[in-house]
């Protein structure tokens, strides 16, 4: 019997259109051969640029449409969305020139030399695509990290065909998307079939076991992240897996950032914290701030800020009856107090707060480790230290994260002491978060993720099950592996890997730089 999937508004409870039917094994198993079967259409560099081109221009065309059917699945605003799709159609235009200009391929040359000892032989080495390629659409980024979103971008760019297991808080949006990609592909001469989409939850397992499966990315919660990533490790044959499961986010900041500037901080904690309803996954989650006079005129802006926000609308019923639970029980906790008491803000919305502790309970452990866990939605724990011992004895306690962030002094930014307490100077308090992040924020938020060369969005588990990036161009080498051709006659070499260059793209040759 078919099951339906219905597009629902969050700020209604209501179904607003049936989009599909959850995808049966067999439809899965149809989905995914078909897109081993679209592969080697992908072997061109030039045509994947073009279809990356062609997919962002076709996202632009269908904006409206898909803008209204976002906001209507996720309540995330025209503005918000507006932004994001912007964000989608240049990351997929930024990989394009990654493919053109051909330097992920990594190649690497090295003639033979029989006067070496041993001689070598001719090696000549590049990346080539993994195949076809499951991506789980993330609730909370219906087009950046969903069908047309980064996983989706970098694994085409590598040359590796898409199944998406779309997200069912926004189906309509993902059928959407996915028909201007399999637009686009058709418009360059491509099948439709290097991206197609699947609905429903069994369908994201059959997914994950597919044999033609070659890896896997996914952007979503640590419990059905760990779940698909052990499956994927017990295949008879393991796959790749690049799941973003979950992340605290630390800020600490200093006794002399607090002194120094207590109110820009507070007031800027509170705007990030509270962004997009809080369900971004670099929301601060947990903020180290000092016990004393300049502390307590930072929680002062803060609760200042935050009681200035309305009341918002999470993603789906289910994620705001957990917000509701989760934050009660923080409220509950002896020693724990809520100058702005987060919870149910009435007729299916949710209200910002935060919640204040000592910073020794935290340490201790037992229940207070509730307050160190990823709570979605628009609330963050301020834990107040007294000493330096104190703050290390709570980040010693947390796990790999996504973001890390400093608020220092000018003094301690400049490379002085300051003062500083959390960690002594600011060069060692950097050393100190370092390894708990694979981005480390310096007086700023980490919420807002740039897409760029040189971006990482990625960190120690459970922030991420790999070391890789899913923002930014080195995202492409997640869908790659490396071969090397040894001895192997000209005439059969792949263009990249041939003398003289013929493709034009960056290469190492006997140890140097060409192109």
């Amino acid at each position: 019997m078919a099951v339906p999937v219905w597009s629902v508004d969050p700020r209604t409870g209501k179904q607003r259109e049936q989009v599909a039917v959850e995808a049966t094994a067999e439809e899965v198993d149809a989905a995914v051969r078909a897109a081993a079967a679209a592969s080697p259409a992908l072997a061109d560099r030039a045509v994947r640029a073009r279809l990356l081109r062609t997919a962002a221009d076709f996202l632009e065309e269908a904006g409206p449409r898909i803008l209204e059917a976002a906001d209507a699945e996720t309540a995330l605003g025209p503005a918000r969305l507006t932004g994001e799709l912007g964000r989608t159609t240049y990351q997929l235009r930024a990989f394009a020139e990654i493919v053109e200009e051909g330097a992920f391929l990594d190649v690497i040359i090295d003639h033979a030399d029989a006067a070496l000892v041993p001689p070598r032989p001719d090696l000549r080495r590049y990346k080539i695509p993994l195949g076809v390629v499951a991506v789980y659409a993330a609730s909370n980024f219906p087009l950046a990290f969903s069908v047309p979103g980064g996983d989706t971008a970098s694994a085409l760019a590598a040359g590796c065909p898409v199944v998406v297991k779309a997200h069912p808080d926004h189906p309509a949006t993902s059928e959407l998307c996915a028909d201007a990609l399999r637009r686009a592909a058709v418009a360059v001469g491509l099948p439709a079939d290097v991206v197609s989409v699947v609905h429903g939850f069994q369908a994201g397992i059959d997914l994950i076991k597919h044999p033609l499966v070659s890896a896997a990315g996914f952007t979503g919660s640590v419990r059905g992240g760990r779940a698909l990533f052990d499956a994927a490790a017990a295949r008879p044959a393991p796959i790749p897996f690049h799941g973003e499961l979950g992340s605290l986010n630390p800020v600490v900041i200093t006794r002399a950032a607090a002194e120094e500037r207590a109110e820009q901080i507070g007031s800027g904690l509170a705007a990030s914290m509270t962004l997009g309803v809080g369900q971004f996954c670099v929301k601060p989650g947990l903020v180290l701030a000092p016990a004393g006079e300049a502390g307590d005129r930072l929680l002062k802006s803060l609760a200042a800020a935050v009681g200035d926000v309305a009341p918002g609308t999470l993603l789906d019923a289910r994620m705001r009856d957990n917000f509701i639970a989760g934050v009660r029980e923080l409220t509950e906790l002896a020693g724990v107090e809520a100058p702005v008491e987060p919870g149910d803000g009435g007729e299916r919305l949710v209200r910002a707060g935060f919640v204040s502790v000592d910073a020794a309970r935290l340490a201790a452990g037992g229940a207070y480790d509730a307050l160190l866990e990823e709570h979605f939605g628009p609330v963050t724990v301020v834990a107040r230290y007294g000493s330096e011992e104190e703050a290390e004895a709570v980040l010693g306690r947390l796990p790999g994260n996504l973001t890390a962030t400093a608020h220092m002094s000018e003094a301690e930014a400049s490379g002085g002491d300051g003062g500083a307490e959390a960690g002594g100077s600011g060069a060692e308090l950097l050393r100190r978060l370092t390894p708990l992040a694979g981005r480390v924020v310096v007086n700023g938020w980490p919420t807002g993720v740039a897409v760029a060369p040189a971006m990482h969005h990625g960190g120690p588990y459970p922030a991420t099950t790999s070391t890789s990036t899913s923002v930014g161009g080195t995202a492409i080498e997640r869908w790659l592996r490396p071969v090397v051709y040894q001895d192997a006659p000209q005439a059969l070499l792949p263009a990249e890997l041939r003398d003289g260059n013929p493709s034009g793209v960056p290469r190492r040759v006997d140890g140097r730089r060409e192109g």
